[in-house]
C-alpha cells in the first residue's frame, strides 16, 4: 500500500479499509466500527451479523515484534482455558490470532460487557483482588519470553532523555526537570526489586482496562503485559490519599488477591518507585507519539509551557514521597 512520506500510517485507517480487514477473515461487520478511546493502537467495537459484539485492534506500526503479541495472545488462551474473565482474543479457522491486512497488523478481540470498577466501594477492591489474583496465579506458571522486562532506571532515564531531547522546556525548566529527575533516578535503580518477585502482569491495570457488573470484573487490553513485581497489577487502583483510608483500600484488595495468590507485603514499599517510573514515562509517551496526528489533536497542552511546570511539580512532590519515611513501606 503507498503511502506519503508525510501521512501516517494511521491516517490511512479508513472504515472501509477497517472493514475489509475484519471480513478478510472471514466475518461480517455489520454497521460501522466504533472508534474507542485508544491512542497507542487504534481500537474499534463491532458487530458481527448475529449480533456478537468484538474489539478490533490495528497495532502501531514498528511498535512491537509479532513474537512479542503473539506472547500476549498466548497469555490470554492461557487465562481463558483457566477459566479466568478475560477479553479472549479471537482465532480464525487457522487458529491464527495475529492478521494482516494492506500493511496493517491486526488481531480481534471477544468484547466484554459492564462498567469500569468504583474504587470507594471495598466489595469492588475485593472482587479486583481476587480478579489479578487468579490473573497472577496463572501467570507465575511462566516467564515471558519476548515481552520486556521492567527496569525502572533504564526506563526512568530513557524517559528522561526524550523530554530533553525534544527542546520544548525553557532554560528555567530545563534546569529544574533535570536536577529534580536527577535526584529522582537515584532512587530508580535496575535492581530495585529482586528477580525472585518479577513475574508476567498485566501491566498496565487501571480502572479503564477493567469491566464487570456487580462484583464481577475482567481485565481486558493486555498489550503493555510485561515481567515486572507483583504489585504492578494492584497500585493504579489505591485511590486514598489518607493512610487509613489507604490502608483500608489495600486490605480489600489484597484479601481478595490471596484467595488465589500470595502476596509479598514488602511489594507495597515499591509503589511510589513504580508511580515515579508511570509519571516519567507518560510525558515521554507523549512526545515520542507526537508525529501521530491524533496526539497533537487531543493532547494540545503538551506543548505549552504551564503542562511542564506542573508536570515538575508533580515530580518535586514524587521526591518528597520517595525520600520521605511513610506508611505505605
Amino acid at each position: 500500500m503507498a503511502r506519503s512520506a508525510q501521512t501516517h500510517p494511521f491516517e490511512a485507517l479508513k472504515p472501509e479499509r477497517i472493514v475489509a480487514a475484519i471480513e478478510s477473515q472471514g466475518l461480517r461487520v455489520e454497521g460501522e466500527p466504533f472508534a474507542l478511546n485508544s491512542y497507542e493502537n487504534r481500537v474499534f467495537d463491532w458487530r458481527d451479523d448475529e449480533g456478537r459484539r468484538f474489539i478490533a485492534k490495528f497495532y502501531r506500526p514498528d511498535r512491537l515484534e509479532n513474537s512479542a503479541i503473539l506472547e500476549e495472545h498466548a497469555f490470554l488462551d492461557e487465562l481463558e482455558e483457566a477459566g479466568v474473565r478475560i477479553g479472549p482474543v479471537w482465532h480464525n479457522e487457522q487458529g491464527e490470532t495475529l492478521h494482516e491486512y494492506e500493511g496493517y497488523r491486526f488481531a480481534l478481540f471477544h468484547a466484554i460487557p459492564g462498567q469500569p470498577p468504583e474504587l470507594d466501594n471495598p466489595a469492588h477492591l475485593f472482587a479486583l483482588g481476587e480478579t489479578i489474583g487468579q490473573v497472577h496465579a496463572v501467570a507465575r506458571r511462566r516467564s515471558f519470553r519476548h515481552r520486556a522486562t521492567l527496569s525502572p532506571g533504564t526506563v526512568a532515564a530513557q524517559s528522561c532523555n526524550r523530554v530533553l531531547e525534544r527542546g520544548w522546556l525553557t532554560t528555567r525548566q530545563r534546569s529544574a526537570y533535570e536536577r529534580i529527575t536527577g535526584e529522582l533516578l537515584n532512587h530508580l535503580p535496575d535492581d530495585a526489586w529482586p528477580v525472585s518477585s518479577l513475574q508476567r502482569v498485566h501491566g498496565d491495570c487501571h480502572p479503564g482496562n477493567i469491566l464487570g457488573r456487580d462484583e464481577h470484573f475482567a481485565l481486558v487490553d493486555f498489550d503493555d503485559c510485561t515481567m515486572a513485581p507483583a504489585v504492578q497489577d494492584l497500585w493504579m487502583l489505591i485511590s486514598a490519599n489518607e493512610p487509613m483510608e489507604w490502608q483500608q483500600q489495600v486490605s480489600e484488595l489484597i484479601e481478595g488477591y490471596e484467595q488465589y495468590c500470595d502476596f509479598e507485603r514488602r511489594q507495597l514499599g515499591w509503589i511510589e518507585q513504580l508511580r515515579t517510573v508511570r509519571l516519567l514515562r507518560y510525558s515521554a509517551w507523549l512526545i515520542e507519539r507526537w508525529e501521530d496526528p491524533a496526539f497533537p489533536r487531543a493532547f494540545p497542552w503538551l506543548t505549552e509551557e504551564h503542562y511542564w511546570d506542573q508536570h515538575i511539580r508533580t515530580l518535586e512532590q514524587q521526591r518528597v514521597a520517595l525520600e520521605q519515611p511513610n506508611w505505605l513501606a
